[in-house]
């Protein structure tokens, strides 16, 4: 059985995605926002298997919640399975298995850093930080890389241009959440999403967050190093 209503969070690694989508679930009332495609072989996916997603990511007030980043495949299997007519762009099509869905879009100023946690994260093996946990004692400082980060740096440029050409497509305005704004303002941020999602939120309440940032020194001065060494020769430096 479908959801009554739905939203997807729409992101690139490393913009506190999971931050959010653990805010939302522990409210129990807005759905289980998780990386439910990300579950599926694209290869079998079926209309089963959908449905299942509708039933795992659903709270009992109708609210289905997930986060993925865009993947054309996905798409294409969607229409196929839900028998859609060809020509429908793809945010009508998204809808056609996620219906009433409105659309949440996580994004990062700072791409350099960004990419350096990306990078961090892909070396060290910590993708998130349980709140109170010790930090890891792993030296990685030798990991640097200047390759692998700036092809981190460009690839989340083209992912956040792949979801940003989405919305387009049906002059969708999604609910913008920037990563250095929501970690200064966690709980006010959670509460302009439930207020988005049209979730009455006065006597909800928001668990703390559950992850603390992991940023150190290492990761900053990686920063640096690939600030300087990416604009080396230029004549006019951007930063």
């Amino acid at each position: 059985m479908k959801p009554k209503r739905c939203y997807t969070i729409w992101f690139a690694q490393r913009t506190g995605s999971t931050l959010l989508y653990k805010a939302l679930e522990s409210t129990g009332v807005a759905g289980v926002p998780r990386e439910w495609m990300n579950d599926l072989d694209p290869k079998v996916i079926n209309i089963q298997q959908i449905q299942r997603i509708w039933g795992e990511g659903t709270t009992p007030n109708g609210v289905f919640g997930m986060k993925c980043s865009l993947n054309q495949v996905w798409i294409e299997i969607l229409q196929k399975e839900l028998q859609l007519p060809q020509g429908l762009s793809r945010p009508r099509i998204w809808e056609s298995a996620f219906p009433e869905c409105k659309h949440i879009y996580m994004t990062r100023r700072n791409k350099v850093r960004l990419a350096v946690s990306w990078w961090r994260a892909i070396v060290s093996g910590e993708w998130h930080r349980v709140h109170g946990e010790k930090p890891q004692q792993e030296d990685i400082i030798d990991n640097y890389n200047f390759n692998a980060i700036n092809h981190l740096l460009v690839e989340c440029n083209f992912r956040e241009a792949a979801m940003e050409d989405f919305f387009s497509e049906e002059d969708i305005v999604p609910l913008t959440i920037v990563y250095e704004d929501f970690v200064q303002k966690y709980e006010t941020t959670v509460r302009q999403v439930l207020d988005y999602l049209s979730i009455p939120a006065e006597e909800v309440d928001v668990a703390p967050p559950f992850f603390d940032q992991i940023a150190d020194d290492v990761a900053e001065s990686w920063v640096q190093r690939f600030r300087k060494e990416r604009q080396a020769g230029w004549e006019n430096l951007g930063w």
